[in-house]
């Protein structure tokens, strides 16, 4: 017998992942009695249609939580995350964060369902949501590091304008019209820029040092030796990824191949007679995370190339967020 109503808080509800955690939540119809959306005050007052119904959507402030809600997602920024998750938190509230605020605490767990569960159960009323880019790359690493220990990674990373929200979208839209560039320092439109978020002083981007930090918290292995160059390019959705993976022990490769083939929320598509390997065309839309072009490093002793493509706007943010909620129902 069912004695307490489910409430769930969506903060951030009118931005491009938290229409996406809606749909997603549409789709897995979880046992959730009540659901309030709330927004900042560019947004509160819109009506947005979910479930069947009209939801207003609330302005987001300090009382918002006093009311008692199980769980929020949040995604509307670093800034909002910082003041008002602890704020819901306090309250009873378990806050999945989506924003970089709190990935890196050491009391905050970093979740990837098909990769570390346990972990929700560490949480202290906040689980952090890895960033995009870093959750594509973690889902097949992690069967082969229980199997192969890694040792050293390098990443390449090929990431879609959607990764930086609706004026990343813009600015690829309005490229093609030749509009000068409003979110990106030049036009992407025909063009890369190896350039996401701030370069620090080693030379890394903000972006980069993430994949690398992260990796290592959700693995539970600071001994991985790890690089990265992320690359924006112009693709509307769906992050490319070419991973080198060097392994302490030797491998198989039609048994390395299974491996990944059976593991959780991984589609394997390495065909190449067929030309068949994955591509943001084919993921935009999904939760799973596409490997293929799986093929020996012979620079090294143990080593192989991979490449990983997967939507990341659903798995690289909403979807992964809305898993970690199913698994703590």
């Amino acid at each position: 017998m069912k004695l307490k109503k489910i409430r769930v808080a969506i903060v951030g509800a009118t931005g491009m992942v938290g229409r996406m955690f809606l749909k997603v939540l549409e789709e897995k119809k979880l046992p959730i009695d009540e659901y309030v959306l709330l927004a900042s005050s560019r947004s509160a007052g819109k009506i947005i249609k979910f479930m069947g119904k009209d939801y207003e959507v609330k302005l987001l402030s300090e009382t918002s939580f006093d009311s008692g809600f199980d769980y929020a997602l949040f995604s509307a920024g670093g800034a909002t995350s910082l003041k008002y998750a602890p704020i819901a938190a306090s309250k009873g509230c378990i806050v999945i964060d989506n924003s970089s605020a709190f990935r890196m605490d050491k009391d905050v767990p970093l979740v990837v369902p098909e990769v570390n569960p346990e972990d929700i159960k560490q949480n202290k009323g906040i689980i952090a949501n890895p960033n995009c880019s870093t959750i594509q790359a973690v889902v097949p690493l992690k069967p082969l590091h229980d199997k192969y220990q890694i040792k050293r990674i390098v990443y390449s990373t090929y990431q879609a304008v959607s990764g930086a929200g609706i004026k990343g979208y813009t600015d690829l839209e309005n490229g093609i019209k030749d509009i000068p560039p409003q979110k990106f320092p030049y036009p992407i439109f025909s063009n890369c820029i190896p350039h996401i978020d701030d370069f620090m002083d080693n030379g890394y981007t903000k972006e980069e040092m993430k994949m690398v930090n992260e990796t290592r918290k959700i693995l539970h292995d600071d001994n991985i030796a790890i690089t990265a160059t992320t690359v924006r390019i112009p693709v509307f959705n769906s992050h490319s990824e070419s991973i080198n993976i060097e392994f302490e022990n030797e491998f198989d490769l039609f048994e390395l191949k299974q491996l990944l083939a059976n593991s959780p929320g991984i589609i394997v598509q390495d065909d190449t007679k067929n030309n068949i390997y994955p591509m943001p065309l084919n993921s935009n839309g999904t939760d799973e995370v596409y490997v293929g072009r799986i093929r020996r490093d012979f620079s090294v002793t143990n080593g192989i190339n991979i490449w990983v493509v997967a939507d990341n706007i659903r798995k690289g943010a909403a979807s992964n967020a809305v898993q970690i909620l199913e698994k703590m129902l």
